[in-house]
């Protein structure tokens, strides 16, 4: 069983299951695609040479994660969690280029702080820097596109190849690893014959999308909790909530004919609209989204 399998598998026993998370199977029909999914390319970094622009989507996606902090970081202007991430980081090499690997494997908290335009004693920049020292040791000489190669032009592989990263190892979602060929894909920078065959993307903004809509019911009291932007812990609640989402989005997809993995952009893109940021969604501090 391949990466991709597992986890459609795992996330539908999990949905299954799940005694805090519910399926309104009749709303799935309210789903509907929104425009076709694309990189942002002013927050991110679209416009270098290829290998640059490889070397910025892996480093983004090896820190592409910190939502449960996102509320407590200094956000650029008009910007979410994740945007001034990914813009802060753009802008680091378009104006400084990549890091070599090896100054990936030796960078402190302090310099990611830099970069990032955050405080230094934030837990998530020493969080980021672990991830970015993680990134450089699993490097070693190799470059991003590298990897690529090494994949045999199979995103699957890709995916399996990155959750030998610590932070990567995210199992039964697997999210980081997968949307890293994705955004390759996106961007241009590689064909992969198995694209199609990517799940979700799961974190917390695609499930709190489906739950808006409709689709995802929760338990009153995780309803109350997360309304009122209490933490979950990481654990079997978080779990049934992605768990459904992703088993959610494959009914979606099948009923629609797209593959989850662009369901997964139109969502997410559409959870950048006011409506659906005027409403708390879960908040759980882990490495893995």
């Amino acid at each position: 069983m391949g990466l991709c399998e597992d986890v459609r598998r795992s996330c539908a026993e999990l949905a299954r299951h799940a005694r805090h998370v519910e399926i309104d199977l009749g709303a799935l029909e309210r789903i509907e695609p929104g425009p076709p999914p694309a990189l942002d390319p002013e927050r991110h970094y679209l416009d270098g040479p290829c290998e640059d622009v490889a070397a910025y989507l892996l480093t983004l996606d090896a820190i592409n994660f910190g939502s449960g902090w996102f509320p407590t970081l200094r956000k650029r202007p008009g910007a979410s969690g994740y945007y001034t991430v990914a813009w802060a980081l753009a802008d680091r090499f378009r104006e400084s280029g990549p890091w070599t690997n090896e100054q990936l494997r030796e960078l402190s908290a302090a310099e990611v702080a830099r970069v990032l335009g955050q405080d230094p004693g934030h837990e998530l920049m020493a969080l980021y820097a672990t991830a970015l020292r993680d990134l450089g040791a699993f490097l070693g000489e190799r470059h991003a596109l590298d990897l690529v190669t090494a994949a045999g032009g199979s995103a699957e592989r890709l995916a399996e190849l990155l959750a030998e990263m610590p932070f990567f190892a995210d199992e039964g979602f697997w999210k980081r690893a997968q949307i890293t060929p994705n955004d390759f894909a996106l961007a241009g920078l590689a064909d992969f014959t198995d694209l199609d065959g990517l799940t979700i993307f799961a974190d917390n903004l695609v499930p709190h999308v489906l739950r808006m809509d409709g689709v995802l019911r929760y338990a009153p009291a995780l309803a109350e909790r997360i309304d009122s932007e209490g933490l979950l812990a990481p654990g079997e609640e978080e779990r049934e909530i992605r768990a459904c989402a992703v088993h959610a989005c494959e009914l979606i997809a099948a009923r629609l004919g797209i593959p989850p993995r662009e369901l997964d952009v139109m969502l997410w893109n559409r959870g950048q609209g006011p409506r659906y940021k005027a409403r708390p969604r879960h908040r759980t501090r882990t490495v893995y989204y």
